[in-house]
């Protein structure tokens, strides 16, 4: 797969100091960023505005922009991404929710108007992210999983290969996660 050695190429030359390299790291792994975005915002609500390439850009700055740090590998970077996204997504459900209560009364966004209906999808995201955190604070890695499933919305193929382990411990890590997810998304609400 040449995607993966170039990337790892353009890793090894970031973290032996090469300036170039982070230029070269966004137009390698944009594509591929922009399909996870593409694959998560399909699982959002009809009337969620934020676009994949608005996704990909925001994860993008908040990773640094142009002065990327030194990624250990490729899994390092697609997981600083996830969470990246995770975050994007979290901030964007606190605003809309905050916005549903009462706040921002003074100022109107109008894309937000348009997410009225997204109450139940907010409310799930939200739990997901504390219940997420909870696990991450137990099981880090099975939690890492998580995010590359549920927030970059990587298949369990290509988050096995991100995080370098077998297809199926990343399917039992899933099982597990999932089923601890639910339980603990439950508990919280009932």
């Amino acid at each position: 797969m040449r995607f993966v050695g170039d990337l790892t190429l353009i890793l090894q030359k970031m973290e032996r100091g090469d300036p170039q390299a982070g230029d070269q790291l966004l137009p390698l792994v944009y594509d591929e960023l922009r399909r996870l975005a593409a694959q998560k915002m399909a699982h959002e609500s009809a009337g969620q505005t934020l676009q994949p390439t608005a996704l990909v850009h925001d994860a993008w700055l908040r990773l640094g922009g142009d002065a990327q740090p030194n990624w250990q590998n490729r899994a390092h970077f697609f997981g600083a991404a996830a969470e990246a996204m995770r975050r994007i997504l979290i901030d964007r459900a606190r605003r809309r929710q905050a916005l549903r209560h009462g706040g921002g009364q003074e100022r109107i966004n109008v894309d937000d108007l348009e997410l009225a209906a997204a109450t139940d999808d907010d409310d799930r995201l939200l739990a997901v992210h504390e219940a997420l955190d909870k696990l991450a604070a137990q099981d880090p890695r099975k939690a890492e999983l998580v995010k590359l499933r549920y927030f970059a919305g990587m298949t369990i193929e290509e988050a096995a290969q991100a995080l370098g382990i077998s297809e199926p411990t990343a399917k039992r890590w899933w099982a597990f996660a999932r089923a601890w997810l639910f339980r603990e998304i439950g508990s919280e609400r009932g």
